[in-house]
């Protein structure tokens, strides 16, 4: 079992930059891929960036690429996302998910545990 709780969103400026954290229980954080999707209003959840269990992978949706960083600091039990240079199209609700040998990481399916989503808000 693994909860999951996210932390860092708020509201930012086009052009400015959030670093949000997924904070892990349990001892077995390290087995896990780790995803980052979001959602905004009326639009599907999206995937947006994954990272395997050792780090050694990552993952980008085409939207963010080059502007937003994973990474993953597996003593802390932490999953984090840098996201430089906003645009008012990042607003979402923002939502770390961890799964067990992620095939397909931009499959929300194929992640078995979803923290509670932190909002942010990007202004034009």
């Amino acid at each position: 079992q693994v909860q999951l709780v996210e932390s860092g969103g708020g509201l930012v400026q086009a052009g400015g930059s959030l670093r949000l954290s997924c904070a892990a229980s349990g001892r077995t954080f390290s087995r896990y891929d780790m995803g980052w999707f979001r959602q905004a209003p009326g639009k599907e959840r999206e995937f947006v960036a994954s990272i395997s269990w050792s780090g050694g992978t990552t993952r980008y949706a085409d939207s963010v690429k080059g502007r937003f960083t994973i990474s993953r600091d597996n003593a802390k039990n932490t999953v984090y996302l840098q996201m430089n240079s906003l645009k008012p199209e990042d607003t979402a609700n923002y939502y770390c998910a961890a799964g067990r040998t992620v095939i397909s990481t931009s499959n929300p399916n194929n992640y078995n545990y979803w923290g509670q989503g932190t909002q942010v808000t990007v202004s034009s």
